[in-house]
């Protein structure tokens, strides 16, 4: 005899419909002249062949991919002043990702900036600060997602890398000129709403620039004690005062190599796989992400493009996708 079942089919459905469509501008970034381990070129191809477009459309969102940024091959310049190596070439680069992150917002997309090394923030930070400049002198945020807090200069810099110095170009550090000054002005972002968070390796030089522009950090130790939930929300409320919003720039290296093998410095220590989700998570749900660059991932001596996948899992993640 037959028996009635409570069980009941559920439809999922395809996206989720509290998240905030936005229309998504992918700009790839391949460029390596920031640092001298090579792979890092391949860094937005790594991220595509993982699937963001897809990722990102079937939350919803309107995906538009227009390519890559031309970019100056290390072969075909010579690095010119060893304290700040390809600065040139990076600042042209860096001049043509921010007039594409600039268009990007002008025609009312969320651009996002995928490289090759953090020297492209330099770009994507200044293209999003000049288009809030134009629109009524509003003031844009910065939270800075990074194992190494990249604000060196040339005097100060132990290697001449240059994806060490965006932060202070950003910040209108000397010696960064012209990469500093594009589009006439700087700083990019005033100090009070710029927050470092799972800063683990510094140079000393690195923290006198930090005091001096009076930043806010938040180390791996203050997530150790205090709680990535915590720490988040103080460093968005940090970004967010007096702004229309914040740009988030995630450097790949945040996350402990465990789960991020594939990244040019790897730092032992870093955030889990759950704390990164999080702290993505969180950024969701105040809804003030204006833009945002993921940087860093090297295919070359990535394992199986883990790194890719996960670059591709925390973008969703920054743009609304949840567990439930």
């Amino acid at each position: 005899m037959s028996q009635k079942s409570d069980l009941r089919v559920v439809s999922i459905p395809a996206s989720f419909p509290d998240i905030i469509k936005k229309n998504i501008r992918v700009i790839g970034i391949p460029l390596d002249l920031g640092q001298q381990r090579r792979g890092v070129d391949m860094g937005p191809s790594a991220v595509r062949v993982a699937g963001l477009a897809a990722k990102l459309e079937s939350l919803g969102h309107s995906v538009e991919d227009i390519g890559n940024v031309s970019v100056t091959l290390p072969e075909q310049k010579n690095f010119g002043d060893p304290q700040a190596r390809y600065l040139r070439e990076i600042t042209a680069t860096c001049t043509n990702l921010a007039d594409e992150v600039l268009h990007a917002l002008e025609e009312g997309k969320t651009p996002l900036s995928i490289g090759g090394d953090h020297s492209i923030a330099a770009g994507s930070v200044s293209g999003v600060a000049e288009y809030y400049r134009r629109e009524g002198e509003q003031h844009v945020g910065l939270i800075w997602i990074d194992a190494h807090s990249d604000i060196n200069t040339p005097e100060t810099s132990p290697s001449g890398n240059v994806h060490g110095m965006p932060l202070g170009a950003i910040m209108g550090l000397d010696g960064l000129d012209p990469l500093a000054n594009l589009y006439g002005w700087s700083p990019k972002v005033r100090p009070e709403n710029c927050v470092i968070v799972g800063l683990r390796n510094v140079d000393m030089a690195e923290k006198d620039n930090i005091r001096r522009t009076g930043i806010e950090v938040f180390t791996m130790r203050d997530i150790d004690e205090r709680g990535m939930r915590a720490v988040m929300e103080e460093a968005l409320r940090t970004a967010g005062r007096g702004t229309f919003g914040y740009h988030i720039s995630l450097d790949m290296d945040w996350v402990d190599p465990e789960d991020a093998p594939g990244v040019g410095t790897r730092v032992p220590g870093g955030a889990t796989y759950r704390e990164a989700h999080l702290a993505m998570e969180i950024i969701a749900d105040h809804g003030r992400m204006t833009s945002m660059d993921i940087v860093e991932v090297n295919p070359v001596i990535d394992e199986y493009n883990r790194t890719a996948e996960l670059a591709v899992e925390l973008a969703s993640s920054a743009f609304g996708k949840k567990i439930l």
